[in-house]
């Protein structure tokens, strides 16, 4: 039980870093002009890819009962949304 407990917990350690990483690209100077399409949609998985993962694990787990794999599968989550977002919406 206490395994699980500190499993979430890095799982919100994950997603506030994640966040923060993401509000850096809502707040990055803006340069004139339109954004891609790309940038728009990278600056939308930053910003709310990490909350759906970690809402997506807290499903999973109380769905299957095995909090621990989905404490896992939130951390990865969020970890690869914020990369896809960091690699569409460059800052």
């Amino acid at each position: 039980m206490v395994t699980v407990v500190l499993a979430w917990l890095a799982v919100a350690a994950v997603l506030v870093a994640a966040v923060l990483f993401g509000q850096t690209s809502r707040t990055a100077p803006r340069r004139r002009g339109r954004r891609s399409r790309a940038r728009r949609i990278g600056l939308f998985v930053s910003l709310s890819g990490p909350w759906l993962a970690v809402l997506a694990g807290v499903g999973a787990g109380a769905l299957t009962g095995e909090w621990l794999l989905a404490a896992a599968g939130a951390a990865a989550g969020v970890v690869v949304t914020a990369v896809v977002g960091f690699i569409l919406a460059p800052h």
